[in-house]
């Protein structure tokens, strides 16, 4: 692996709620998707016929940096792609979102990271090919403007696509600093090393990996509550699980630096929309939880803010390109006021 250049990139555009924002570092993962529509997901050994392929930008970390930007917050993603096209692509979708991309490393001799993304009737099954996310250390995120970007943040968010040694020691520079960190457990790891959960204000599992992290096969949904609230007490971190369209389940944790307005477990209500392709809503969930709460909201407000945001950017195709902005999602939730009550 060798760093063979850092992107050429304009100044970040900075639109009238970047003004009013601190800034949210994302550190993860930048993949190519390769969206393949079609009516039948094919079982093993079988060949169907699909509708349509499109290349999107996507990757856990520059979906999150891109709902982020869009959202308002002033974003700096950190990463690695490769000396390629598709490289170029995703600093280029970095940038035109509003996002700073000049953290981001590209890799000579290594290909930059790629999804195929089975797309049927809005819902899909995804498989990743790590490329230039895989080649993340730790050194890379020890250069002088990259600390300077963990420990002046007010928020950084953090997902398992790269190397967990990265992961973590991004969290423990962040915590050097004042950033709240976000960690978004995806994909599920089992035993994650204290040196990165000690540094953790906030975690972010769906319903698969919460019951990864709390040691079960299987979370039945009555028990989603309870396990919630005690995955937060054990970390000593809020807790925040996404269950899609049915909303979210969270707790605080006592003493924690995120705060809810009662103790144990809360709910916040899921959105029925009209979804066209979920692949980033999770990822949009997470831009926009940081966002709101690096702007100082409560954990309550912040939660809500953010289901409003991942039911907008479920109705457009592309994970980036469903991203909404703050102003979509602000309209969105006073529409829906009059239901929630």
């Amino acid at each position: 692996m060798v760093i063979i250049a850092r992107p050429e990139v304009s100044e970040p555009y900075m639109s009238d709620y970047n003004q009013k924002q601190p800034l949210i570092a994302v550190v993860g993962s930048l993949n190519m998707d390769l969206v393949v529509k079609t009516d039948t997901i094919p079982e093993e050994g079988e060949t169907v016929s699909g509708e349509e392929l499109h290349y999107l930008a996507g990757g856990k970390g520059a979906n999150q940096a891109v709902a982020a930007a869009r959202l308002g917050g002033q974003t700096a993603m950190i990463g690695a792609v490769g000396s390629d096209g598709f490289g170029e692509r995703l600093l280029h979708s970095l940038t035109e979102s509003g996002a700073d991309a000049s953290q981001v490393r590209i890799l000579e001799d290594t290909v930059t990271g790629t999804a195929s993304i089975w797309l049927s009737r809005g819902d899909n099954r995804i498989i990743v090919i790590p490329g230039a996310n895989g080649q993340v250390v730790p050194e890379m995120l020890e250069e002088a403007d990259t600390v300077k970007s963990l420990t002046a943040a007010a928020a950084v968010l953090l997902q398992l696509e790269i190397p967990l040694p990265a992961v973590t020691r991004a969290a423990q520079l962040a915590a050097d600093g004042s950033a709240l960190v976000v960690l978004n457990p995806a994909p599920a790891v089992p035993g994650l090393p204290q040196e990165l959960l000690r540094c953790v204000d906030v975690v972010t599992p769906n319903r698969s990996e919460l019951a990864v992290l709390t040691g079960r096969d299987h979370l039945r949904p009555e028990d989603l509550d309870a396990a919630v609230a005690e995955l937060a007490a054990s970390l000593g971190a809020a807790v925040v699980t996404t269950l899609g369209p049915e909303g979210a389940v969270y707790a605080a944790a006592p003493g924690g630096r995120v705060q809810a307005g009662r103790a144990g477990a809360c709910r916040a209500p899921g959105y029925a929309v009209s979804a066209v392709d979920t692949t980033g809503a999770g990822d949009c969930f997470n831009g926009a939880l940081a966002v709101a709460l690096a702007r100082g909201e409560t954990l309550d407000a912040a939660v809500g803010f953010a289901m409003g945001a991942a039911a907008l950017s479920v109705t457009k195709l592309g994970a980036q390109s469903g991203m909404p902005s703050a102003r979509e999602v602000e309209a969105f939730l006073a529409e829906q006021a009059p239901e929630a009550q």
